[in-house]
């Protein structure tokens, strides 16, 4: 028995992607009675992000193998989307799952939510669930709005709160993405009467990034001045805006090595990475290799 066990944690892990994604626009065109955001986005993904990887048990435990500092499992998005798959699948087994953390939390560029779709789409094929791609963004879309973009995989315009996506191949430049190290509440950002909610819908195939913006930006830069630093410094280099709710912000370039030479430059105080902006998600290349 001993030398299972020993075996088994020998195994070296199979690793999932969880991808980050940047918000090249966000437009706030309104507030339905519900009181959620009408939105209009591009969500770009990008081949950088988080690793997940899930040891399959025969009974019903459901654990992080590497728990978050400050998160109990049970307000541990991949957690919650791990049972919530269970549940709605009459799945009885457990799982086991190991998270290598590159994103930084409440930053904007979708870890959390990244997490909970790579767990849903890795899960349901080894659990051998069945559901198909819409079953699961639905089931995404209750743990968050930005969890369905995820489960789909592919850079996408989306409308409504997040949940109607239209795929939106992109030119798939490099983006400097940094992080100013301050945490902003998405919560606190739709709830401020500061925040424009009137801005025109605009068609999908008028899209072009220099006619666009984000209007969570200045309410976000004006609450945080480190955020208003960063953009000022990168704008010298790129066109540059910040993705989401914030706080981080990226600049878009079409060469690597100048993106590289860019974060080179960049003080210490900023953590920041470059990724190529992709159409497909790594994420689905992965799920085809297991096939």
């Amino acid at each position: 028995m001993d030398a299972q066990l020993n075996n088994q944690a020998s195994q070296p892990l199979d690793w999932w992607p969880s991808p980050a994604k940047l918000n090249l626009f966000l437009h706030i065109l309104g507030r339905y009675e519900n009181g959620y955001h009408q939105l209009q986005s591009l969500f770009q993904m990008l081949d950088y992000g988080d690793r997940l990887a899930f040891t399959v048990v025969q009974n019903s435990t459901i654990k992080m193998a590497t728990p978050l500092e400050g998160v109990p499992d049970d307000e541990n998005l991949i957690i919650k989307a791990a049972r919530l798959l269970a549940k709605e699948t009459g799945y009885k087994g457990g799982v086991s799952i190991s998270l290598d953390k590159r994103l930084p939390m409440g930053g904007g560029i979708g870890g959390g939510s990244s997490n909970a779709a790579t767990t849903l789409v890795a899960l349901n094929h080894l659990w051998s669930t069945g559901l198909q791609e819409d079953a699961l963004a639905e089931l995404g879309l209750s743990l968050g709005a930005d969890v369905p973009i995820f489960v789909r995989g592919l850079t996408a315009f989306a409308g409504g709160v997040g949940e109607e996506i239209t795929a939106a191949p992109q030119e798939e430049k490099y983006y400097l993405v940094a992080n100013p190290n301050v945490h902003v509440s998405t919560a606190e950002v739709f709830r401020s009467p500061d925040l424009p909610r009137t801005t025109p819908a605009m068609k999908w195939e008028d899209y072009k990034f220099e006619n666009t913006h984000n209007d969570c930006q200045q309410l976000v830069a004006n609450c945080h001045p480190e955020v208003a630093k960063l953009l000022q410094w990168l704008v010298h280099y790129a066109p540059s805006r910040m993705t989401g709710t914030g706080a981080c912000v990226f600049a878009a370039f079409s060469d690597y090595t100048l993106a590289e030479q860019v974060k080179a430059e960049m003080p210490d105080t900023w953590q920041s990475f470059v990724a190529k902006g992709v159409n497909r998600s790594p994420l689905l290349d992965k799920l085809e290799q297991q096939k």
